[in-house]
């Protein structure tokens, strides 16, 4: 794969550039972690995953929310558990089929998923709000390129109704949460 300068003088091959995105995935992380650390003695990263997937979808089967997550249903059970203990799920009978329980946020859960939203989503803009306004729009073209590449649908503007919770897309078997 042939080499080029970029504007800043850097090699721009396939190592360069997963460097850059390594790094910028520790910042994001560290965002992330900061914006659960009112939340963190309440639940687990993985726990907080499920309350997301319950913000995205609604009320779910545990089956369903255990695909969705990629465990096994014992361990999806375990988490709804914790969750519901918290005061953070619940559960209710299938309008449809009383023989199914579906699992859902309480709205102590959905507040909670909220505010770590609105800390991750402040934080992010204080980085942003520092670059240039000419860095502004290369980081959207880079960063767009990237995420369809990976298969990444779009999050949802400020001033879109959020109906991915944190940014994240519905997951599923092709895209983890």
């Amino acid at each position: 794969m042939p080499q080029s300068e970029t504007r800043t003088g850097a090699v721009d091959d396939v190592d360069a550039v997963t460097r850059a995105v390594l790094t910028a995935s520790r910042l994001l992380v560290s965002v992330s972690a900061r914006s659960l650390a009112e939340v963190e003695e309440r639940v687990t990263l993985p726990q907080f995953r499920m309350l997301v997937v319950l913000a995205t979808r609604g009320a779910t089967k545990l089956v369903a929310l255990a695909d969705l997550l990629q465990v096994a249903p014992s361990t999806a059970m375990r988490m709804v558990d914790r969750l519901i203990a918290a005061g953070l799920a619940d559960r209710q009978t299938n309008p449809d089929n009383r023989r199914e329980t579906l699992l859902r946020l309480t709205d102590e859960g959905r507040k909670a998923v909220e505010d770590v939203t609105a800390r991750r989503r402040a934080e992010i803009a204080a980085i942003v709000a520092q670059l240039a306004p000419g860095q502004r729009a290369a980081l959207i073209e880079a960063l767009t390129v990237f995420n369809e590449a990976g298969g990444e649908p779009p999050a949802p503007g400020a001033a879109d109704p959020e109906p991915h919770p944190l940014g994240w897309a519905d997951p599923s078997p092709a895209h983890d949460a």
